[in-house]
């Protein structure tokens, strides 16, 4: 190789090699300072992609476990309320059996249907106002508890039902049943009372619990259907809530007539429905009114006492029943959140693998790369000083 000024080919080799062991040093460093192998997608992108779909499963399953253990929170309050609810019903038993004694008297029976009537509304109370994360606990609305790995086919819910919890569905409350049908249409101010709540027949709906003439007798009857159970229908307005109007419902007949069940208070013989007025069109098809017995509904003779008393013993055993399908469902959501508490940490393993930096490696590329920068430093500066030589020839 001829001896020249033009260019310095050892310094621009030197120069080369100093900028790959510079750039070599810099990753080694920001493995060292972040502790992750791969830092940019030139590092590794095959690994890259692979590590970010591991985090975005980690990140799903690590939600999921919280979704459980919500679902568990929620359940065990709703387990929680249930045990008071045998804890009232167990006192139940104790008031109707000593109701049914024969030394008992009827004026001493009035205090302990009394009691029993405030353990009823109690449980109604606990049924309607329980609540977890602002939801209502006990409904007929599934509970659903996601769990998902952030991918379509590991995508699963468990769901919960609860149920709704009141005396009339545990069987503490006598019902009613009667069917009014008509014979004819309605006339504007006509009126029929079920469950306490009148309704008030009109051309055009407008206030609350008016019902809608229809074209047809048959379609009164569904207008006062709907208002009966506080759901839509044309040309009606209604109260508020299902079924809220004197906790009475019911349903429009194929044939045009409407089955009405409202709840009994307890009281024998107690009137939830009247007569309706005017015109006599419609009316209840087996009289004027319905009543329902007051058998299992209170505490008022020794008769009703011991109808009672097996009532409530109904009403704990599925009470029991109905916890033991909740603690069932409490140790799925515990079983599914330690399957993917062992998900999580198998992924984070399999991610760490990838990702992570290894240190003891790093540290030794570490020295190495900095004895090789120093020792580059130090060539570029002696092929600098090679050039200088040529002065020599001319002295």
């Amino acid at each position: 190789m001829p001896i020249g000024i033009l260019n310095n080919i050892a310094s621009l080799a030197a120069e080369n090699q100093l900028t790959i062991t510079n750039n070599s040093l810099q990753s080694v460093l920001y493995q060292l300072s972040s502790g992750s192998r791969i830092n940019t997608g030139a590092d590794d992108a095959a690994g890259l992609a692979i590590a970010n779909g591991l985090q975005a499963n980690v990140t799903a399953l690590t939600q999921s476990a919280r979704n459980a253990n919500d679902g568990v929170g929620s359940l065990q309050v709703a387990d929680g309320s249930l045990a008071q609810v045998t804890t009232l019903l167990n006192r139940a038993v104790t008031l109707a059996t000593e109701s049914a004694t024969g030394t008992v008297s009827n004026t001493q029976r009035v205090a302990l249907d009394a009691e029993f009537t405030q353990i009823k509304n109690e449980i109604n109370r606990i049924g309607s106002t329980t609540n977890y994360n602002g939801s209502q606990v006990f409904t007929t609305n599934a509970l659903s508890i996601f769990l998902s790995d952030s991918t379509s086919t590991g995508a699963s819910s468990i769901n919960v039902t609860t149920g709704a919890l009141s005396t009339a569905g545990l069987g503490l409350a006598a019902t009613a049943t009667a069917t009014l049908g008509a014979v004819g249409n309605a006339t504007a101010g006509d009126t029929v009372t079920v469950g306490g709540q009148t309704y008030t027949f009109a051309a055009a709906a407008g206030a609350a619990n008016t019902v809608a003439i229809g074209a047809t007798a048959a379609a009164t009857m569904a207008n006062l259907v709907a208002a009966i159970n506080g759901g839509a229908g044309a040309g009606v307005a209604y109260g508020t809530g299902t079924g809220a109007n004197g906790s009475a419902t019911a349903v429009l007949n194929a044939d045009g007539s409407a089955t009405l069940t409202a709840t009994v208070s307890g009281v024998a013989g107690n009137s939830v429905a009247s007569t309706t007025t005017g015109t006599g069109k419609i009316a209840f098809s087996t009289g004027t009114t319905f009543t329902g017995g007051g058998a299992n509904g209170d505490l008022l003779t020794a008769a009703d006492a011991q109808g009672a008393l097996s009532t409530i013993n109904t009403a704990i055993a599925n009470v029991a029943a109905l916890r033991g399908t909740i603690g069932a469902a409490i140790n799925r959501l515990q079983s599914a959140s330690n399957v993917i508490s062992n998900q999580t940490q198998n992924l984070t393993s399999a991610m760490n693998g990838i990702q992570a930096a290894d240190i003891p490696t790093a540290v030794a590329n570490l020295t190495k790369y900095s004895i090789l920068e120093q020792t580059g430093i130090s060539s570029l500066a002696q092929a600098n000083q090679q050039q200088q030589l040529v002065l020599k020839l001319l002295q």
